[in-house]
């Protein structure tokens, strides 16, 4: 009986700690999963380095990656990295902002207004096909050699895609919350910045992406062609010059900008999206 109630007395008895293994295996799974992804990269880069060394090695159009991160390491350290770069930038944020500004009041008024969206059909069917290194003869009579002649062209070719999925965005847009708008007596511009641009966040966020690519790919083109600055003529430069280390390791570095930005557009969209209580 002593035995027994001194059993009773203790209580059921306490569950033990589950082992952390399987934490631990899922966080290995984790980086395991993400260095996979590193394993064709370093290998098609240790491959070009055996060819260029090997095969390839009295050839003037090639450079191995070494050679290349020895060039970007002296672009860094004269500068000519950051200034070419800065003004690349300069010149896709602008062209980005004035893209912005115009594509999405556009796309919001095509969107709401079925007869301004039919009257412009026709002119957006004409110019939306002209591809912006077209403009690159007309932008350098209008503005010479520079920031403008870049920046509008970037502007140009970043517009379309930002208004058109702005009018698709809008035209998706639950009709009962425009209705609520007409009922509260709401002005245009309070429509759209009080219920249109709230209800459209996560799709302008894939039109800005899709924006800011396009600007990068533009300004760089830009400076290939015909602009005497930047990244892509920096580029062109060493190719002309015959220096294949610095050319690859400008190109690498450009890939790396447009990465770099397209992770900071995706972190700022989910953050934005979670501040709005509409991200998983």
């Amino acid at each position: 009986m002593i035995e027994s109630s001194k059993a009773a007395s203790a209580g059921p008895p306490q569950a033990r700690p589950a082992p952390s293994g399987g934490s631990a295996l899922h966080a290995v799974n984790s980086v395991g999963a993400k260095l996979r992804g590193w394993v064709f990269p370093l290998v098609a880069l240790g491959c070009y380095e055996w060819y260029a060394r090997t095969v390839g090695k009295n050839s003037d159009a090639i450079a191995p990656p070494t050679a290349a991160v020895k060039a970007f390491v002296a672009a860094i350290l004269d500068g000519s990295l950051w200034s070419a770069t800065a003004f690349t930038l300069g010149a896709a944020a602008l062209g980005l902002l004035l893209a912005a500004v115009l594509g999405i009041a556009s796309g919001i008024l095509l969107g709401l207004s079925k007869r301004t969206a039919r009257m412009a059909f026709f002119s957006i069917e004409v110019f939306k096909p002209v591809p912006s290194v077209a403009l690159i003869p007309l932008a350098m009579l209008v503005f010479g050699f520079g920031l403008r002649m870049e920046f509008s062209i970037v502007a140009f070719a970043s517009f379309w895609p930002l208004m058109i999925l702005t009018q698709a965005a809008v035209q998706q847009v639950e009709p009962r919350l425009l209705e609520v708008s007409h009922v509260l007596g709401l002005s245009a511009s309070q429509r759209a910045f009080k219920i249109i641009l709230p209800a459209i966040v996560p799709r302008l966020f894939v039109a800005m992406r899709l924006g800011v690519s396009v600007a990068l790919v533009v300004a760089v083109t830009v400076e290939v062609a015909a602009n005497p600055n930047g990244m892509g003529y920096a580029m062109m430069i060493a190719q002309q010059s015959m220096d294949p280390s610095l050319m690859l390791a400008w190109l690498f570095w450009i890939g790396f900008v447009g990465y770099a930005i397209n992770v900071a557009a995706l972190k700022l969209e989910r953050w934005v999206g979670r501040r709005m209580g509409v991200a998983a």
